[in-house]
């Protein structure tokens, strides 16, 4: 079922006969009752049923609306021109918004890659491109869409972990991703109701209460793991450096005692958390 463009009528110009029409049938029947005239009293009845049946024809298209026309049942097209427009009176119309519309889903409690459980709530921006799609295709189109977002928001969580210390995508650490995978995903499951998807973004993230307080010390340990490695991998490029450097000016020739006790030296120096406490040997460096 795709969307037909209808053309109709001006009902401005419509109106303007129907009027008429309305007021001469008026005008007739008065003067025909007065000379009781049957014959045309019968005529001027026919031209007011006449002029209502045109004036039922009229109907009004806002700006950012359209109207889906039926024939008994039968989809013969849809009016998106706005104004006060005429179409057979015998068309039943249908008023479907094609404005810019967004929602807010529920908090969902659902479990991330790694099994925790998290609570995730995103906002979806869309709009209707397809009025016959969204007439005709699904059963009511607004609960179609907050139904499959929140499907669609399901099985993104579960796709992704809450959190990544590493360059793995995660659900809090990579945002501008998930949430063109989350647009795309939803756009998918709500183009056979004739909808588009302008945006949809991640509104909530947060573990769920009953083990936020153990994710948090986890997380927090996670940030020290990932610091310490940080600093010994900048540490033990100095202390290659500073041996390199030693060797290649020949500032002191060490033996491969004396390097190890460099390298713990210096290694204690750059990873310890406190400022160490130097320590003078007054003797040779082997005293």
């Amino acid at each position: 079922m795709r969307e037909r463009e209808r053309q109709t009528m001006n009902g401005v110009a419509v109106l303007v006969v129907g009027l008429v029409g309305l007021l001469l049938g008026i005008l007739w029947l008065v003067l025909a009752a007065r000379q009781k005239d049957g014959l045309q009293v019968a005529a001027a009845a026919a031209t007011l049923v006449a002029a209502g049946f045109v004036l039922a024809g009229l109907f009004t298209v806002a700006p950012n609306e359209a109207q889906v026309l039926q024939l008994f049942g039968d989809y013969v097209g849809t009016v998106r021109q706005p104004g006060l427009r005429w179409a057979n009176p015998f068309f039943t119309k249908h008023k479907v918004s094609t404005r810019v519309r967004n929602f807010e889903s529920a908090h969902l409690k659902v479990n991330d890659l790694e099994g925790n459980p998290i609570e995730i709530a995103a906002v979806v921006v869309w709009k209707v491109v397809d009025t016959a799609e969204a007439s005709f295709e699904v059963d009511d189109y607004n609960n179609y869409v907050h139904v499959q977002s929140e499907a669609a928001l399901r099985n993104l969580a579960t796709i992704y972990p809450y959190d990544s210390h590493d360059d793995h995508e995660s659900l809090r650490g990579t945002t501008a991703k998930i949430a063109d995978h989350l647009k795309q995903e939803i756009h998918d499951r709500l183009i056979k109701a004739g909808v588009e998807v302008l945006e949809a973004r991640i509104s909530h993230l947060a573990y769920a209460p009953e083990i936020a307080a153990a994710m948090l010390q986890r997380q927090q340990a996670g940030a020290i793991i990932a610091a310490r490695q940080r600093i010994v991998e900048g540490a033990v490029g100095m202390v290659e450096m500073a041996l390199e450097m030693l060797s290649a000016k020949q500032v002191v020739q060490l033996d491969e005692e004396r390097k190890a006790q460099m390298v713990s030296n210096l290694l204690v120096v750059l990873c310890g958390e406190r400022g160490t406490q130097p320590v003078v040997n007054a003797g040779t460096i082997y005293q």
